[in-house]
């Protein structure tokens, strides 16, 4: 499938051509992962019970079983992400002073078939 091209902490993309940039494959499926975790349940008005909402963790004490939960919860409802094998998903307290945790995620992208490693902060 073909997406308009959007980086989560980003604007849209402009490609060569001056139009806006396409992506597909493993980088769509990346921002549909990154998009999934990061929008607020309630925040995606088509669909009011889409996304994790990681930001919710930020400023609160670090409970990394409870992250990796939630990853794994929408991991499972991206049609974009193979259910088996199963993705991989551990989140490490990295600083605990500030709360920082990274959760570590492993998937295979159903497009292309290949592994994909991405790694999600809070803190």
């Amino acid at each position: 499938m073909i997406d308009i091209s959007l980086e989560w902490d980003d604007d849209l993309n402009v490609g060569s051509n001056g139009d806006l940039a396409l992506t597909s494959g493993a980088d769509a499926t990346n921002q549909r992962v990154y998009r999934r975790l990061l929008t607020n349940p309630g925040d995606y008005l088509w669909q009011l019970d889409y996304g994790g909402g990681l930001a919710r963790f930020v400023g609160t004490p670090a409970k990394p079983a409870d992250i990796e939960s939630v990853v794994r919860t929408q991991l499972a409802l991206e049609s974009a992400v193979a259910a088996s094998p199963a993705p991989q998903v551990s989140a490490s307290l990295i600083d605990a002073a500030n709360g920082y945790v990274v959760a570590n995620i492993t998937y295979f992208d159903v497009s292309s078939g290949s592994s994909v490693q991405l790694n999600v902060g809070s803190g």
